[in-house]
């Protein structure tokens, strides 16, 4: 299939998309790949540029979604948010000298779970692995991943999206996942700009994480923020994670890069920790487009790490990725591979409590998001596009203990938000067009529509014209 195209009028948000054989970026090397190398020769390739063709996206996304567990991954302390600083720290968590790490069942048996929603085959063997770096909240100067052989591979992801001119059509794609691994967090760093001094917070350090790696399948933040939000869905309803994003529980990095089809994909730079689906679409929008203007004007993609800046709604640089970083992976010494079965290779005689049986989780596996959509299309003749409406609600009301007025309250005041938004977005586009707001004061209310145009444009079509044309109205009178 032809990779998606990508116009300057970004037209492109609304396209199909194609097919990408280029590796995830995981942890400073690269994934296997399915054909050649994806950024050999890439800058040569965007030295001349060609701005009569079209431009393709590559994204893919590694998702962090800490483990609903009462306790850490490999200590007794427990796990709860906004706590008092540094209240929930064990000798382990503080890297103490002696102290050892102990698995935790929960945080397995979770990662198992989620391996069998999306599809992918359990390793009944997999190994531990320290990753060396340093930062001030990680106190034993590694992290303890899985980078050989992690707990489940080759799964996928289906999501639906609503297109057509009125968003009443779904579309449902697949993304790949690559694989899921456990590993530990890190603390959290606390910067007092007005004491210039950094604090560390221990209580996240050791929390237990699933890193689910989805394989370079989709092309725009659109497709990106409904995978995100269908694999949200899928964590709440299995259990695995509370996966609340404003809380920190699902972290997503992004790995944006453009090229013309039938060329070598280009340099990828990677937008980390984004907190939420809306700003997740934003920030992989607003890095396709820079890294398709910064092409055009003879100019190259540098393989570095950004940030988003919600305000300004654009990437900012952090720090570059050009020299490939060395984390010295080796065997975690102090644990044994972690060894799973099924019912054919149980051992005789064996309490459930002693092993995690891959089969007896499989039979216990809820209906997933997908299903009970179908069920509430099918039994009260609803359309498509409602269900996910109503499943939304239903486990926000379940899995945040809300109550349907309160979630219906905070949709009403995010739906404001979103307006005060687009209409400071108007008033800009009016203060640089003064000629047309003159002419539509005098009367020519055709020239209303280059407006709405241009408020479109800067929203990258994600606006609706009807509502953008009543705010301009307003405006306007």
């Amino acid at each position: 299939m032809a990779a998606p195209l990508l116009r300057r009028n970004l037209s492109w948000l609304r396209m199909k998309n194609g097919s990408f054989g280029h590796g995830a970026k995981l942890h400073g090397r690269e994934a296997p790949v399915a054909d050649s190398a994806p950024y050999r020769n890439a800058r040569e390739a965007a030295a001349k540029p060609r701005r009569d063709a079209p431009w393709a996206a590559v994204v893919g996304l590694e998702v962090h979604a800490q483990i609903c567990s009462n306790t850490k991954l490999f200590s007794g302390s427990q796990v709860q948010f906004a706590a008092p600083p540094n209240s929930l720290v064990s000798f382990f968590d503080a890297s103490l000298p002696g102290t050892l790490p102990v698995l935790n069942r929960r945080c397995v048996e979770a990662a198992v779970i989620t391996g069998l929603a999306l599809n992918c085959t359990i390793n009944k063997k997999s190994l531990f692995d320290r990753k060396h770096y340093f930062y001030a909240d990680l106190p034993a100067g590694y992290q303890i991943t899985q980078q050989r052989l992690p707990i489940a591979v080759n799964g996928t992801l289906s999501y639906s999206l609503c297109v057509g001119k009125n968003q009443n059509d779904i579309i449902t794609k697949t993304v790949r996942i690559k694989q899921i691994q456990l590993e530990q967090d890190s603390g959290k760093s606390l910067h007092d700009d007005l004491r210039s001094q950094t604090l560390i917070d221990l209580n996240r350090a050791g929390v237990g994480l699933m890193e689910v790696v989805m394989e370079p399948d989709m092309c725009c933040g659109e497709e990106a923020a409904a995978a995100v939000r269908e694999l949200q869905l899928i964590l709440q309803t299995l259990g695995s994670s509370q996966a609340n994003m404003a809380e920190g529980q699902l972290r997503v990095d992004a790995n944006v890069s453009v090229h013309h089809p039938g060329q070598q994909y280009g340099v990828r730079a990677e937008v980390k920790n984004i907190n939420s689906a809306r700003f997740l679409a934003k920030a992989i929008d607003y890095e396709i487009q820079r890294q398709i203007e910064e092409l055009e004007n003879g100019g190259t993609v540098l393989n570095e790490t950004r940030t988003f800046d919600f305000k300004l709604g654009r990437t900012i640089a952090m720090r570059d990725k050009e020299g490939k970083q060395d984390y010295r992976f080796m065997p975690e010494p102090n644990l044994p591979p972690l060894i799973l079965h099924d019912a054919k290779s149980l051992p005789d005689n064996t309490s459930s409590q002693q092993v995690v049986n891959i089969d007896w989780l499989r039979e216990r596996l809820p209906d997933l998001p997908s299903a009970k959509r179908a069920k509430l299309v099918e039994c009260y003749g609803i359309l498509p596009q409602h269900s996910f409406t109503l499943l939304v609600l239903e486990e926000m009301w379940k899995g945040e203990g809300k109550t349907p007025a309160l979630i219906v309250k905070e949709k009403k005041l995010e739906l404001i938000r979103d307006r005060n938004e687009l209409k400071h977005i108007c008033q800009a586009v009016m203060e640089g067009h003064q000629k047309e707001v003159a002419e539509i004061k005098k009367g020519n209310q055709k020239v209303l529509n280059k407006l709405i145009g241009q408020v479109q444009k800067k929203t990258r079509g994600r606006a609706d014209p009807v509502l953008v044309k009543e705010i301009l109205e307003k405006l306007l009178s």
